[in-house]
């Protein structure tokens, strides 16, 4: 029989051997296996550590970069909602477009021109501007995929769609914020009105949606990355001189958010290597 176990063995709050010796035997025994065979413990590490690493040739299918998935719930009552909106008001790109029928903001791109030297955008020279600037944007490739109405492209651009030909708007002859049952509060800013009748605005916007339902739906999306990379050299090659011009898409801020992803990786692998080295430093002591 076991004899009486001596008192400097027993745990307490003021003695720990009683842990620390079982693993001082241990790590001992491990020290003679390695110094005894050592490479085993060499190539096992390097070969695991190889095979747990080919993951990362999937990471570019498997990584999540949408912004709705990432900052979003996963069952979101907002979710739900939107499907419900789909299945009960289905939109119809190729035929029957509507704006406001959207339950998402769309495949778009908009175009914001700014008047310079504060002049108004409805006067002559502005105006004639933002029309080289809408035929630019009007392309075959968008005839072919922009949001249809009554056999051709939606136009929530209202101001342009009737005044190709007449001519920039006279003063006093635009209502605002209604005009003829139109809303034009997205459409113009900086307004100054007069008994409710535009006499100036500072900035037109324009808005081109693409079809987001069948086979289109890709081809939408290269448009709209072509549009991003391609639009600041049309804007300089139409050396346009009495207006300022801004751009954005439904792609932009998934653009944005992806860019600072990868900006942010260098500096998280140079806190990760400071980090290690100081654990392992302080682990040398």
């Amino acid at each position: 029989m076991a004899g009486p176990r001596d008192p400097a063995e027993r745990c307490s709050c003021r003695n720990t051997n009683c842990v620390e010796r079982p693993l001082r035997r241990l790590f001992e025994g491990l020290a003679i296996g390695v110094a005894t065979c050592p490479w085993p413990f060499v190539l096992l590490p390097l070969l695991l550590s190889g095979g747990l690493g080919a993951g990362f040739l999937f990471l570019p299918q498997r990584q999540a970069n949408d912004i709705e998935g990432q900052f979003t719930p996963t069952g979101g009552p907002a979710k739900a909602e939107r499907d419900f909106v789909r299945r009960h008001f289905p939109p119809n790109d190729s035929e029957r477009f509507s704006a406001p029928r959207l339950p998402t903001e769309g495949a778009y791109a908009a175009l914001i021109a700014v008047a310079t030297n504060g002049a108004s955008v409805l006067e002559p020279a502005p105006w004639a501007e933002v029309l080289r600037l809408n035929a630019t944007v009007h392309d075959a490739e968008y005839e072919r995929l922009c949001a249809r109405t009554a056999g051709g492209c939606a136009s929530p651009n209202p101001l342009l769609s009737r005044r190709d030909e007449e001519g920039p708007p006279a003063p006093g002859s635009l209502s605002f914020p209604i005009n003829d049952s139109v809303f034009l509060g997205t459409a113009l800013g900086g307004v100054e009105t007069d008994g409710g009748q535009v006499r100036r605005a500072r900035a037109l916007k324009l808005m081109y949606y693409l079809r987001e339902d069948g086979p289109e739906a890709q081809d939408s999306r290269q448009w709209l990355e072509n549009f991003l990379r391609d639009i600041s050299s049309k804007v300089a090659e139409l050396r346009l001189r009495s207006i300022q011009v801004t751009y954005f898409t439904s792609l932009s801020r998934q653009q944005e958010f992806e860019g600072i992803t990868e900006s942010v990786i260098p500096l998280f692998s140079v806190t990760y290597f400071l980090t290690i080295t100081f654990a392992v430093v302080s682990c040398l002591r």
